[in-house]
């Protein structure tokens, strides 16, 4: 069975394949077969791309300022414990001022008046810009961001193995949602695993991360479940 990260050699060596049979056709078939044969090595080449693809994992959704240059979705098998994980992966070249995020939204009701730690898995391979997971507390209004750590100050690089991250943010009592997840900027892919949030001790109010205005581009109109769901990324 293939593992994820040699799926992409794998379709781009297929798409490849199936380019130059393409070409045979069109040099060497008659003008009456070869409407059919294109159709039918295109339609291949359509179904090569879905398979290989990966699946959105229950509970979340893709954001991002250029969602549509990367893909989101289950690593099967690429977790820490050789279960799943989540991934993100840049299609071709995308410039550093691009991103795309794997998110959700959920109620914070649980932590209202709180400080909570969210915890998690990231490894990396070839991050030319930078990645990280990210939280965000919003307040009743729809663009009012009460509290916020993307990372960025000490954002994940390069190539790395599986590192344990942390955020540590106040959920004031005001707060009507915290929207979470991981993002990648520019080239490169990171796999993510083992989503946690715990309620912490605030009593020595440790100042406010700091954090680039790059928020995740979230769709306001999208599910907020009442807690966390699939933070480990199996369904």
């Amino acid at each position: 069975m293939l593992k994820i990260h040699e799926e992409p050699v794998v379709a781009e060596r297929l798409h490849g394949s199936l380019l130059v049979l393409l070409k045979q056709i069109i040099y060497k078939l008659k003008p009456k077969k070869m409407k059919t044969r294109i159709f039918k090595t295109t339609v291949l080449l359509f179904i090569a791309a879905i398979l290989l693809s990966f699946d959105l994992p229950n509970g979340w959704h893709l954001s991002g300022s250029n969602p549509e240059n990367y893909e989101m979705g289950i690593a099967k098998g690429e977790g820490m414990d050789g279960k799943n994980a989540a991934t993100i992966k840049s299609k071709g070249e995308v410039s550093n001022n691009e991103f795309g995020t794997l998110m959700q939204m959920c109620s914070p009701k649980k932590y209202l008046g709180k400080q909570i730690k969210m915890t998690g898995y990231v490894r990396s391979e070839n991050v030319e810009d930078w990645a990280g997971l990210w939280l965000r507390v919003d307040g009743a209004g729809t663009d009012e961001i009460l509290s916020f750590d993307n990372m960025q100050n000490r954002g994940i690089t390069g190539t790395t193995e599986w590192k344990k991250y942390e955020i540590i943010l106040p959920v004031p009592a005001n707060a009507s949602r915290l929207a979470y997840g991981a993002l990648m900027g520019g080239t490169g892919q990171i796999w993510f695993d083992n989503i946690t949030f715990e309620v912490i001790d605030n009593s020595d109010n440790p100042p406010m991360p700091e954090s680039s205005n790059r928020s995740d581009h979230s769709n306001n109109k999208e599910t907020v479940t009442s807690e966390p769901v699939n933070l480990d990324f199996e369904q």
